[in-house]
């Protein structure tokens, strides 16, 4: 134990909030004020103040546990690699190397999501490896890369939203996802800006906006859509800007144009003066800015829809300048490191794509392997695991709980249990830890040094506190040992900081370049912003990062954004007689993704401590239902049971569940692995169910 503060950052959002862990009297450690950091000034939510309480021996990990007799026991590392490598090695040889699958956790350091991605090309030379980000925001990633040639989620810092003139906040809710970003959106108000919320529920969030529009779940491309014809018809175009800066005008424009507003208003629900007043709000400013979550891109039209907010923004001249553009929150803590650096399944470190022949060459040289060594692209996250125990094997899972994650969740809990063998690497017994196999208790946050990029592109240093429980390893121990035991006795080092020198190596060159970036940049800096090359060698100074993008160019070939063409078309799954009523889900402020950790922390779970069912009084007429009764929800894959919660801040014809929890009220057992055509993204977002009351 250090003897004073260690300044670090929360394990939790991808906010990253900077805190200091400081030792108290009973060995422990305590979340204590950072002011110093930009993005939360010292604010923290109740999941950054309890994030030390899990790091207790009580709630986490400290033992493998193989399975035998149908039980997971307490076992010795050395039994628990060697039975993980025997059997990742039998698989191989019964059913070639993609029988193999890895599952990666946009919890993961940059450093283990990059080891992981070369664990699974170089080790087991399988293609079959994606992660759970791809549930949260691979739309906007494929929607930015189709329009400006480039994925960051926010193409400026957080501080500048309270310098724009409007903001359209579509599908998020920050002031219960992530609280301490509030503040940019409270001091836009105060500065003489305007927000606009697009939510079908009256969020914590809406309540702070100027304009609230309740549109129907699913139809958020018509919307964006709506407003872009309006913005024609109104004169509101920036001609300038679209000659200049952008390609692709005319195709988009007369796609646009084919949904007026009274046709936009049938579909979503949104009355035409309400799409008039937001574009109006958006356009008067010199500065404005779209920024879109989970609500809109988790669609099986998620990209497109990204596409339509781009294309608003394009059109308006609203990209590529200061105070302006488009932005995507990021919702996991290292979501968009985690998909940098290859634990997704078609890409490379530094962003570089798999079937690219000249980032192949470039990483298999980093790697000293060759490249036509490395596999191809393998399946999506939902498609990997609906591959299991047919097409796929054994599994190798780090840092994520698809078992209340998932779209279609029985269905994806009953394929991991058909799987010949299951490892787990996890702090706590998850409910995917406890089908498993073997489990293998890692260390987390506070008990190892790595680096993670932040919703800002913000590339940022973790820093080790404690030391960790006797019993628990680190995963970049993990993979070394497992890497030796299958016969690849070098490349894989144990130590964080020699693996990041050899991300910057494999990273240099790339769109997502870190080759300029050092431990020692970024504990003095409080974080470097990539793309961050490497300086020549006759320059003294390094590259400073890249806090803002695109403002003298897109990172198009030719230097122009790219306008996409889109139409709007219905959700997978729309309402009908027999699953009348549309629903949606998300998340609470006391809890967090799967709530595989929060749900151990007694003070979260006293302020949400369990799942509910939100409905519409007169929804909750009809069904014959009062608050707090049992009601269930229904759709083609299952059933889930939770208390009713009554509101007017919600749609009529809409129900919203949270999806924190495993057991009976698991929402995800409900939702539609539809996916989106590009990004592979199921829709989570909108999916068809009826309502039933429940006997006592």
């Amino acid at each position: 134990m250090q003897n004073s503060a260690t300044p670090t950052h929360c394990p939790y959002c991808a906010l990253q909030c900077g805190m200091n862990l400081t030792p108290v009297p009973d060995g422990g450690v305590e979340v204590t004020e950072r002011a110093d950091f930009p993005v939360n000034r010292g604010a923290l939510c109740g999941k950054g103040r309890t994030a030390h309480q899990v790091l207790s021996s009580r709630v986490r990990l400290t033992s493998p546990l193989v399975r035998s007799e149908g039980k997971l026991v307490p076992a010795t590392w050395e039994e628990a690699l060697d039975r993980i490598a025997g059997e990742l090695r039998r698989t191989r040889a019964e059913h070639g190397p993609d029988a193999c699958g890895v599952f990666g956790g946009g919890g993961l350091t940059n450093e283990k999501a990059y080891t992981l991605g070369k664990f699974a090309r170089v080790v087991l030379g399988t293609s079959q490896i994606d992660y759970n980000g791809r549930f949260c925001m691979s739309s906007a990633a494929a929607g930015g890369i189709k329009a400006f040639g480039l994925d960051r989620g926010l193409p400026f810092p957080l501080e500048d939203i309270p310098k724009t003139g409007c903001v359209i906040l579509v599908g998020s809710n920050p002031a219960e996802t992530m609280p301490p970003s509030l503040r940019f959106f409270n001091e836009l108000r105060e500065n003489g800006g305007t927000l606009i919320v697009i939510d079908p529920r009256r969020t914590k969030t809406a309540e702070h906006a100027d304009l609230h529009l309740m549109p129907r779940p699913g139809t958020d491309l018509a919307l964006a859509l709506g407003l872009l014809h309006l913005v024609v018809a109104e004169g509101r175009v920036d001609e300038a800007y679209v000659d200049e800066r952008t390609a692709g005008w005319e195709e988009a424009r007369a796609a646009a144009m084919a949904h007026w507003p009274e046709y936009v208003e049938r579909i979503t629900g949104v009355p035409v003066p309400q799409l008039r007043e937001t574009v109006r709000m958006f356009c008067e400013p010199e500065a404005a800015m779209v920024l879109t979550a989970r609500g809109p891109e988790q669609q099986s039209k998620g990209t497109d829809t990204v596409g339509a907010w781009i294309n608003l923004c394009l059109a308006t001249g609203r990209a590529g300048k200061p105070f302006s553009g488009y932005g995507c929150l990021t919702g996991q803590g290292n979501g968009q490191g985690g998909r940098e650096h290859g634990q997704k399944a078609d890409q490379l470190p530094g962003y570089r794509k798999l079937d690219d022949p000249a980032a192949r060459r470039h990483v298999a040289e980093v790697w000293g392997v060759e490249p036509d060594s490395l596999p191809g692209p393998g399946r999506s996250a939902y498609e990997l695991l609906d591959a299991l125990g047919v097409d796929i094997r054994s599994l190798l899972l780090m840092g994520s709980n698809p078992v209340v994650s998932a779209p279609r969740a029985a269905h994806i809990e009953e394929r991991i249990k058909s799987l010949d063998f299951l490892a787990v690497c996890d702090v706590v017994l998850s409910e995917t830890a406890a089908l498993a196999d073997v489990v293998l208790p890692v260390t987390q946050w506070a008990e190892e040094t790595g680096t993670t990029t932040n919703l800002e592109g913000r590339v940022l240093l973790r820093r080790q506190a404690i030391t960790p429980p006797e019993g628990v390893r680190s995963d970049l121990e993990v993979m070394h040992e497992l890497a030796d035991r299958l016969g690849v006795e070098k490349g894989f080092p144990t130590d964080p900081e020699e693996v990041f020198e050899e991300l910057r190596r494999a990273s240099a060159g790339g769109p997502a370049d870190y080759s300029g970036i050092t431990y020692r940049r970024l504990a003095e800096e409080n974080g470097v912003f990539w793309p961050c090359p490497a300086a020549d060698a006759d320059t003294e100074a390094g590259h400073p990062g890249t806090p803002r993008l695109f403002l003298d160019r897109f990172a198009t070939p030719d230097g122009r954004a790219r306008f996409v063409p889109v139409s709007h078309r219905a959700s997978a799954e729309e309402p009908d007689e027999e699953y009348p009523v549309l629903l949606t889900t998300g998340r609470v402020v006391a809890q967090y993704q799967s709530g595989a950790q929060t749900r151990r922390v007694d003070e979260l779970n006293a302020a949400a401590p369990g799942p509910f069912v939100e409905l519409h009084p007169r929804l909750a007429a009809r069904l014959g239902a009062a608050e707090g009764d049992p009601v269930a929800v229904v759709s083609r894959r299952g059933r889930a049971v939770a208390p009713a919660r009554i509101t007017t801040g919600i749609r009529p014809d809409t129900v919203f569940m949270p999806f924190h929890w495993p057991g009976e009220g698991r929402a995800n057992t409900l939702t539609n692995p539809a996916l989106d055509p590009t990004s592979r993204m199921p829709e989570f977002k909108a999916c068809a169910v009826r309502l039933e009351t429940v006997k006592p």
